[in-house]
């Protein structure tokens, strides 16, 4: 599971001052701190279900190549490879030590930043793919319409492309104090660090369309916290490995964090998580 901003007239997600220049796990959420890996897991277990549903309504089956782009722990590679029984992945990621897939198997793994210009690779040529995944990448990075564009060119001719990223409709009316402003505060720490940004996100749709997809559809996804959840857990260990940020951001201090992170595991917890929206769209064969 691949990569939030300061208040802005926008509300969150929109990035304010000088631009990041900083990035996904170099500056932020390195791969070798330990727990990292749990970290992405506690992600993948809120969403996972979600994006299973959805590749499998694709059709996502035996003799489907697929690319999943910002592959992270594995999880959708997995899936794919293993239950969907599809006919091959390429699994790409900046940083592949969490894959843990089968070699020899049906899985291909290729080392390789998205965002480089001059990224070049036998395996990923144009259309070569029926599904093209990526989930929790492109709201990381600051030329997201050019990975996009590179994500749908890769699309074969009836092929599909799956794009999901974080959107937030839902902190900013919760009537708990301490969880409201550290999640506005990891916002902004988020594009501060590393320049991520969810304003956009809603606008996927008319994005798809403009790289020459059709039959595009999109859904939200916004999960309940409640003490136990996989998602609540991904939030506490985020918050937890942030702290620094957020305590620099001077929109909380470490008593409000501490409300905060009690808050996330009493039973009184009662509100809803900033939610995952997924966009599809075919190429046109």
């Amino acid at each position: 599971m691949s990569h939030s901003p300061s208040p802005s007239a926008g509300g969150n997600g929109h990035p304010a001052g000088p631009p990041a220049t900083g990035s996904y796990g170099r500056d932020l959420f390195p791969p070798e701190v330990h727990g990292e890996a749990t970290r992405i897991d506690y992600g993948a277990l809120a969403y996972d279900d979600v994006t299973f549903r959805r590749l499998e309504a694709l059709g996502a089956g035996p003799g489907w190549a697929c690319l999943d782009a910002g592959a992270g722990t594995g999880t959708i590679t997995r899936w794919l490879a293993g239950t969907a029984g599809v006919e091959s992945v390429v699994a790409v990621d900046r940083d592949t030590r969490f894959l843990a897939v089968q070699p020899g198997g049906r899985v291909h793994t290729v080392i390789a930043d998205l965002a480089d210009p001059e990224l070049a690779d036998p395996n990923l040529a144009p259309g070569r793919f029926d599904l093209v995944h990526c989930r929790f990448v492109l709201m990381h990075l600051p030329r997201h319409d050019a990975v996009l564009a590179r994500l749908a060119d890769w699309v074969a001719p009836g092929g599909w492309l799956v794009v999901s990223d974080a959107v937030d409709l839902t902190t900013a009316r919760s009537a708990h104090a301490a969880y409201r402003r550290t999640m506005a505060a990891m916002w902004h720490a988020l594009s501060d660090t590393i320049g991520t940004d969810i304003s956009w996100v809603t606008g996927y749709p008319e994005l798809l369309r403009s790289h020459g997809l059709s039959d595009v559809g999109a859904e939200i996804y916004v999960p309940p916290l409640t003490p136990d959840a996989p998602v609540t857990a991904f939030w506490r260990a985020t918050w937890e490995r942030m702290r620094p940020g957020l305590e620099s951001s001077g929109l909380v201090d470490a008593s409000t964090v501490d409300e905060a992170l009690a808050y996330l595991a009493s039973p009184e917890l009662a509100d809803l998580s900033p939610g995952m929206i997924t966009t599809w769209g075919r190429r046109p064969a």
